[in-house]
């Protein structure tokens, strides 16, 4: 039986960001994260000021490619659009009115902050993203320099956006200090989920290396819930 995996955090559309650059390496990339047991993917390309900033027709132009390509096989994984969020100027004033791209169905919104520092009153801000109904979703917590030197800076994020660790990064994809802050954040209980965050086909070892550490480490039912039921919650805009 399929496990059904639900990733929330993927670069698969072809020719959108630093993620596929055509078509036949996205679906490569799909079936990477399909074959490991994900039947529900989001697409979150870059939305970044001066860097990549596709606009929401490139998106599902590049979309609907990767489906049609999908729909003549055998039981496709349901294919979502959502966004990768970066915290600037361009995501400022979309979210002041609401309108920064979001997960299926409007009720959650992924994002990244700069590596090196925090934004100025994060939490507060956060805080009032959750009153006006959103949730927000941070990616890949391990990477930024706060919460590696001070792990209460996790749990204090925790309570205003659901955390979602990359699972390359229990692997040791991007350096030791990455790896030690994403396993320390998953065994103290502060991940809320776990994620691909797939850029290229050659990505898929680690990721799956994630996946088994975190099944010997902490067991098949946290595997379950943080790449399963907890990834639903999200979508649903709950904070599990």
């Amino acid at each position: 039986m399929t496990p059904g995996y639900v990733d929330l955090h993927a670069h698969y559309l072809p020719g959108i960001d630093d993620g596929a650059p055509d078509l036949k390496t996205g679906l490569e990339m799909v079936d990477a994260i399909t074959s490991m047991g994900f039947t529900t993917l989001c697409a979150t390309p870059h939305q970044r000021a001066g860097m990549y900033l596709p606009s929401a027709e490139q998106i599902e132009a590049a979309l609907s490619e990767v489906r049609t390509a999908l729909a003549s096989r055998p039981n496709p994984p349901e294919i979502g659009i959502a966004a990768e969020n970066y915290w600037d100027e361009i995501f400022a004033g979309r979210a002041l009115t609401g309108t920064q791209p979001t997960y299926p169905g409007g009720k959650a919104f992924l994002f990244e902050v700069p590596v090196g520092q925090m934004p100025a009153n994060l939490d507060d801000q956060l805080f009032r993203m959750r009153l006006s109904g959103l949730l927000p979703v941070m990616a890949h917590p391990e990477r930024y320099r706060a919460v590696q030197e001070d792990l209460t800076r996790a749990e204090k994020l925790g309570q205003r956006a659901a955390l979602l660790v990359d699972l390359a990064a229990l692997e040791g994809a991007f350096g030791r200090p990455q790896k030690k802050t994403a396993r320390r954040l998953v065994e103290e209980g502060l991940v809320h989920a776990v994620a691909t965050d797939l850029h290229a086909p050659s990505d898929a070892r680690a990721v799956a290396g994630g996946i088994e550490w975190l099944r010997k480490r902490m067991g098949e039912s946290t595997v379950t819930r943080l790449l399963s039921d907890n990834p639903r919650r999200i979508l649903a805009g709950e904070l599990p």
